[in-house]
């Protein structure tokens, strides 16, 4: 089982062999982990060139919901997972005398001149990659092409190590087959001695299909035996494993019809580089790279394309297999089967891609692309992800920053003009307040899942990779086709890089309640989460079902309203009946501005919340003498802003939201708070000017209301602020990391750290900045 294969890797990590951290962990947790090589970079693609590609088979595996472990040898000592900087430095040194192509007979030989002071490097071919990932536990690995038996092997008898290692170590490969030069019957027939298990994915064919070539769907030979899809593939996975069986299989993933080459085309082209071969001696260790040159020269660099094409594919495929044996593997544990597949409605196609991203995204089944699993489908029913202290559902969006950049002989002039073009400065980046909040939360250390959905368009692929190859958790983000478009924010900014106007398309998140119900809502439920954040952009039904669902399992919720029109949508999404009194209120904490608070307070008379006996009755247990005198709201905030109402319209919406934290920009951040009797604050010194009432004992709910107006964190002139955006999405980000900590800190103890934060983002191009790392001992 896959549990003993975690404790040997454990034990295994010696002076030889490092298995990374990530990777230990990903084993220990099920998380579906797929093996890649390394002689592709060291003895395949030149530096930087062979750089850029591992980090993005690596991207490619996280997008497709996998872990990848890259294993190679570094200074004279195996590893199974790389950092960037050792994986650059492994790539860096390809084409060196030093760095060598390594199979099985080679690792021991590697690994012990270490000891003597000579730290080689060298790529791990298929066979060798196979013995590392077997004793890193690893079940699935994927590649280019697999190694076989050559032609005139009865005088040569030139045989890949491939085959034979395929024949002693248990782990699936899966490849577009052999290359098209080798004697692919004589192959399969070896393959049949040394008892591997040799299968063809059908890619949508009827009936009986060929044994794949490489650069070529069809080699004339047909398949021993033929699959559906990766859940077929994974179950004969788990099935041999189960049996104990020692030899391994091989999954052949015929390469994609449009990169595909023409099988008399490359026939000819493989017999005139044979040819050349046997008339200039190239043979042996010789052969193979003098016939590769060759078929590349010919062909016009044809094959270099099919070859990145193929990888691509291949990784994709055996990443959907590791997923599903995933699945199979927690089912068999006891629990429910992982789900980090990205569903979309039945007929969306995964791989409805438009033209400019077939390289990147090319269909893993070639000519047809299969269709995305169904919502309804029972794989979403019993989707397992692993806990987090932190769900985040909302949006994720491409942001586009339009800053005003006047002209020199308009120099005074500070706002962009309507109806025309005006010059600026556009950056764009990742964004969307769901995403931002949940960047926040993750670089901060807490665990947290984003919930969110994208479009097979060029917007969501990117938002995939960038999210993965930053660390983040994607399994909670839907990705759908049919016309779906990836939200969009774009922000007009004046030359101070205030906000002067705004267009959002988050139509994406409208009318997602089956998507709700099939793939979100046991998440919650299963999650353990402490939080869940909600913002304002789902449409109303669903907004209510997060929200519900949340409090249901136990967690608290956070509601960022976005807009001042979208922050109605709390409390019109529901009945008035819904919508409970503390101390079993939905809705915890909210973030507003001003004009979002003014919104929700002008929602919640509109539904007539505050013409209710139990909201009456609240406000009388508060202990305030109309509403509060206006004296006292002044010296707790100011007179500009008792004039406004803001203090006025935050009290009267406490009794259905019990903590309200008022974001006012240069002003600071106002807490307005209905605190329980117990509270240390009712009765403390340093505490007794925010205490704007008391209960009187009259309540074993409510003790009194804390009002209180933090001024900003630090002032800041215009030429230091870099972006507006993502700032209220860091303070709510910050506030709630701290609250899900084991030990939380109150919200009041927070909301400095958090202005702190937001200040740093105000400072950054990013929509979250980075240094907000430096606030974690904070927390």
């Amino acid at each position: 089982m896959l549990r003993t294969a975690h404790r040997r890797t454990l034990s295994i990590n010696n002076a030889f062999f490092k298995v990374s951290e990530g990777i230990q962990e990903a084993l220990q947790n099920e998380k579906p982990v797929v093996a890649l090589e390394t002689t592709i970079y060291t003895h395949g693609f030149p530096y930087p060139e062979n750089v850029a590609l591992a980090s993005h088979l690596e991207s490619v595996v996280r997008i497709n919901g996998g872990v990848p472990a890259t294993i190679g040898v570094l200074n004279g000592v195996v590893r199974v997972g790389f950092e960037t900087d050792e994986l650059i430095e492994l790539t860096a040194s390809a084409g060196k005398p030093g760095t060598k192509k390594l199979s099985r007979r080679d690792l021991g030989y590697i690994c012990g001149l270490g000891l003597t002071g000579r730290k080689l490097n060298g790529g791990t071919t298929v066979a060798a990659t196979m013995v590392l990932a077997k004793l890193a536990g690893i079940k699935v690995f994927a590649t280019g092409g697999l190694g076989g038996v050559h032609r005139g092997v009865e005088s040569s008898m030139d045989i890949s190590a491939d085959l034979t290692e395929l024949g002693r170590t248990s782990i699936a490969v899966v490849s577009s087959g052999c290359k098209s030069f080798l004697d692919i019957p004589r192959t399969l027939e070896y393959l049949e001695t040394q008892g591997v298990g040799v299968s063809t994915f059908a890619d949508g064919r009827e009936g009986a299909v060929e044994f794949p070539a490489f650069w070529t769907r069809e080699s004339g030979v047909p398949s021993p035996l033929t699959i559906q899809d990766e859940r077929e593939a994974a179950a004969i996975i788990h099935a041999q494993s189960a049996l104990s069986i020692s030899s391994g299989l091989l999954f052949a993933n015929p390469i994609a019809v449009e990169h595909s080459i023409a099988k008399v085309k490359m026939d000819a082209i493989i017999a005139q580089a044979i040819r050349e071969a046997e008339g200039q001696g190239a043979s042996g260790s010789d052969n193979t790279p003098f016939i590769l040159r060759r078929i590349r020269e010919v062909t016009g660099g044809q094959t270099v394309t099919a070859n990145r094409a193929l990888i691509e594919a291949n990784v994709i495929r055996g990443t959907k297999v590791a997923v599903e044996l995933a699945k199979l593997e927690r089912r068999d544990h006891g629990v429910l089967a992982c789900g980090p597949y990205i569903p979309s409605t039945p007929e969306m196609p995964v791989e409805s891609t438009p033209s400019h991203m077939e390289n990147r995204t090319s269909a893993i089944t070639g000519s047809e692309p299969s269709p995305m699993p169904n919502p309804s489908s029972t794989h979403g029913a019993s989707s397992h992800r692993d806990p987090v202290d932190v769900i985040v559902a909302g949006s994720l969006a491409v942001d586009l920053s339009c800053d005003f950049t006047p002209l020199e002989a308009a120099p005074s002039t500070t706002t962009p003009q309507l109806h025309t073009s005006n010059p600026s400065m556009v950056t764009q980046s990742l964004g969307g307040v769901g995403h931002n909040v949940a960047t926040a939360i993750h670089r901060l250390g807490t665990p947290v899942r984003l919930c969110s959905a994208v479009a097979t368009d060029l917007a969501g692929f990117a938002a995939l990779e960038f999210l993965a190859e930053r660390g983040m958790e994607i399994s909670g983000i839907v990705k759908q086709g049919s016309g779906a478009r990836t939200a969009q924010y774009v922000a007009i900014n004046d030359t101070k890089k205030d906000l002067v106007l705004a267009m959002a398309d988050m139509k994406i998140l409208e009318d997602q309640e089956k998507n709700f119900e099939t793939f979100w809502k046991r998440d919650i439920e299963a999650s353990g989460a402490k939080w869940l954040v909600v913002d304002a952009n789902w449409d109303s039904a669903t907004l209510k079902k997060w929200i519900l669902a949340g409090k249901a399992s136990g967690a608290k919720v956070a509601f960022e309203p976005v807009s001042a029109a979208k922050s109605t949508r709390l409390f019109l999404a529901t009945t008035p009946e819904e919508i409970d009194i503390v101390p079993d209120h939905i809705v915890d904490l909210v973030t507003p501005n001003s004009m979002e608070l003014s919104s929700m307070f002008a929602a919640a008379r509109q539904a007539e919340l505050l013409d209710r006996q139990d909201w009456w009755h609240t406000i009388d247990s508060m202990g305030m003498s109309s509403m509060g005198s206006r004296d006292k709201l002044v010296a707790i905030t100011d007179s500009a802003l008792v004039d406004q109402g803001v203090p006025q319209q935050s009290i009267q919406l406490l009794p259905f939201i019990p903590c309200i934290l008022t974001k006012l920009g240069p002003k600071g951040v106002l807490m307005t708070q209905l605190l329980r009797p117990e509270d240390p604050r009712l009765t403390s010194p340093e505490s007794a000017p925010y205490i704007l009432s008391r209960s009187q004992g009259v309540s074993q709910v409510i003790g009194g209301v804390y009002l209180r107006l933090f001024p900003p964190a630090e002032e800041l002139s215009g030429d230091q602020i870099a972006s507006v955006n993502g700032v209220g999405d860091t303070f709510l980000g910050i506030i709630v990391a701290g609250l899900a900590k084991e030990t939380p800190k109150d919200v009041m103890s927070l909301v400095d750290i958090a202005q702190k934060g937001s200040v740093m983002t105000l400072k950054s191009k990013e929509a979250i900045s980075p240094d907000i790392l430096l606030l974690k001992s904070a927390l």
